[in-house]
């Protein structure tokens, strides 16, 4: 499936190697101020070859919107961006068109479809994600308007894991790291992987604040499900937990419960969302990535004809995926949050009565 969401919706399209990526965006209510300018600063934040830390490839990133807008605002229709490549290196991956990567899509690609695009990955590569983020810096301007504001950054590399979280420092980090203490080394494992031809995996903290209350549709589009969805669909990412995710196994009840005062919840254990439903509280979502497969050490692996071979990758490749994922994270979130807010729309009939009676 190339489309993600119920009423505010992402299709995306293009290969890592093609001419173009870009999606389209539907749902969008008409009036939404687009900020071209700040379209193309998300996607600047997520372009790659930024830094030392991130794969060599330099993309402009430059995009363009088709359709949907009109005199800076959406009309309604489905808003239509385009981003073209400028810098593939096909014939790099020359020598891999017969045989596939261990840890890639390419077998599993290969044997659903009958045929893959070799180059780079095609549609499995983390390119496409540059589509993402220009939808969700869409859905993040309608998020901006009623004053919920989505955060990320980086809080392990490997086994050097953050203490504290400082967004505010992580989005002027070149790694989108949260702990400035523990930033040099974190992007020392990453260096050090690099230079040795491997990779090191990361976790990425995103967080949604000013949420309102009641977003999200159990039993089988509950919020937490649907943010585990757009998570675990980035590429690389094996794992997702929400608030203190998987700690919470370990706690007891009277640890883990989010006590109630009239000023609010004392705790954040559940990561504002209880019984699927937003509860007002910050949303807090933690996405495991694993080390990038692409790593240039000769590898075992097989050709298309089930031949024994030896895999030796060449390219442009990110030492840590993880780095540039947490822009994809979220966007991801954003888009959800749009989805559930024009979900909601008509849960209570009050909500119809503002609009239409008379």
């Amino acid at each position: 499936m190339n489309r993600f969401g119920e009423r505010f919706t992402i299709t995306t399209f293009g290969e890592s190697h093609g001419k173009a990526l870009g999606c389209i965006i539907d749902g969008v209510p008409s009036g939404v101020r687009i900020d071209e300018k700040f379209i193309q600063q998300e996607l600047n934040r997520r372009k790659p070859g930024k830094s030392k830390l991130e794969t060599a490839r330099k993309e402009d990133d430059k995009v363009e919107i088709l359709s949907g807008t009109f005199n800076g605002l959406s009309t309604g229709t489905p808003i239509m961006m385009i981003i073209f490549n400028n810098n593939q290196k096909s014939r790099d991956y020359d020598n891999i068109k017969n045989l596939f990567r261990p840890a890639h899509a390419d077998f599993t690609y290969y044997h659903k479809y009958g045929i893959r695009d070799y180059r780079g990955g095609g549609r499995s590569s983390a390119r496409e994600t540059v589509a993402r983020v220009a939808g969700g810096a869409i859905a993040k301007l309608i998020l901006k308007s009623i004053g919920v504001e989505i955060q990320s950054g980086l809080s392990a590399v490997g086994e050097i894991e953050a203490k504290n979280y400082d967004f505010e420092y992580a989005r002027r980090s070149k790694l989108y790291a949260l702990d400035k203490d523990v930033e040099a080394k974190q992007e020392q494992v990453i260096l050090d992987a690099k230079n040795s031809h491997n990779s090191v995996g990361g976790v990425v903290v995103t967080i949604a604040k000013g949420v309102p209350i009641g977003l999200g549709e159990p039993i089988y589009y509950k919020l937490d499900a649907i943010l585990s969805e757009a998570m675990m669909s980035i590429n690389a990412s094996k794992a997702v937990e929400i608030g203190d995710g998987v700690l919470s196994a370990k706690l007891k009840g009277s640890e883990n419960n989010d006590q109630i005062t009239p000023n609010g919840f004392k705790t954040n254990h559940s990561g504002g969302i209880l019984g699927g439903v937003s509860n007002g509280d910050d949303i807090i979502v933690k996405t495991h990535f694993k080390p990038t497969p692409s790593i240039f050490q000769p590898q075992e692996t097989v050709t298309k004809d089930n031949k024994a071979t030896i895999c030796e990758l060449k390219g442009r490749h990110d030492p840590c995926v993880a780095v540039r994922g947490s822009i994809v994270c979220e966007a991801m979130m954003a888009l959800v949050l749009v989805d559930m807010l024009l979900l909601n729309m008509g849960r209570k009939i009050e909500h119809i009565y503002t609009i239409y009676q008379k």
